[in-house]
C-alpha cells in the first residue's frame, strides 16, 4: 500500500513557525505538474503570509458567513463561535494560499451543455493542483487543509485581495508547520465505492 500517500491529514492547528520561502515555492512549483484538460493549467495561486493581509481577508470572509448563519437561522452564540473558529484558521496559519481558476484559456462553445463540460474540466484540473499541492506540502513535512469558504463568498475574497477579474476562487489551502497530530479518518470500505466491470 502507498503508505506516504495514505498518510496525509488535514491539519488545521499551526506552530507559529514561518513557513521558508524556498520550501514554499518547491510545493508551489510541484502542484503545477498536475494533469490538466487540454494541458490549459488553468490553477492559479494567490499566496498571503502577511498577518494584516490575511486577516482583512478573514474578516471579509466572515461578514459574508455571518449573514449565511443569520439566514440559517442559527443562535448568536453559535453564529460567533463559527465565525471565530473560522477567522483564527485563516489568521493563524502561517500562509494561507488561494486557489483559483481562470477560464481565460480554456475552449468556448456555443452551446451550453459543451461550455458547461468545459468549466467543469477546469473545476477538475485546479482541484487536481490543489491536492498535488497538499501532497507537496506533505512531503515537506507540512500540514495543510483544504477549505472550500471561497466558494460561498467569490466576490468578497476577489475584492479583499485585489485578483485579476478572471481569477475565480475555488478554496483557501492554509500551510504551516503541524502543532497537532490528526486522528487517522475513518476510509469508507472499499466494497462499498469500488465496483469492477466485466
Amino acid at each position: 500500500m502507498h503508505t506516504f500517500l495514505c498518510s496525509r491529514r488535514s491539519v488545521r492547528r499551526f506552530q507559529a513557525r514561518k513557513v521558508d520561502l524556498d520550501v514554499l515555492n518547491r510545493v508551489l512549483k510541484t502542484s503545477l505538474h498536475a494533469p490538466s484538460a487540454h494541458n490549459r493549467q488553468p490553477w492559479r495561486f494567490a499566496v498571503l503570509s502577511n498577518p494584516d493581509t490575511k486577516k482583512q481577508l478573514a474578516d471579509r470572509m466572515s461578514a459574508e458567513f455571518r449573514a449565511d448563519l443569520v439566514q440559517e437561522g442559527l443562535a448568536t452564540a453559535e453564529i460567533e463561535t463559527r465565525i471565530e473558529r473560522s477567522k483564527n484558521r485563516i489568521n493563524n496559519a502561517p500562509v494561507v494560499i488561494v486557489l483559483c481558476m481562470d477560464l481565460s484559456e480554456m475552449d468556448a462553445y456555443p452551446d451550453t451543455r459543451r461550455q458547461q463540460a468545459e468549466t467543469t474540466m477546469a473545476i477538475q484540473s485546479v482541484a487536481m493542483a490543489g491536492l498535488q499541492l497538499l501532497l507537496a506540502a506533505h512531503a515537506e513535512g507540512l500540514g495543510a487543509v483544504w477549505t472550500c469558504g471561497p466558494l460561498f463568498a467569490p466576490i468578497v475574497v476577489k475584492t479583499a485581495l485585489s485578483l485579476p477579474d478572471n481569477w475565480s476562487p475555488q478554496a483557501l489551502l492554509l500551510l504551516g508547520y503541524p502543532a497537532e497530530t490528526p486522528k487517522e479518518k475513518k476510509i469508507k470500505n472499499f466494497r462499498d465505492v469500488v465496483m469492477f466491470i466485466d
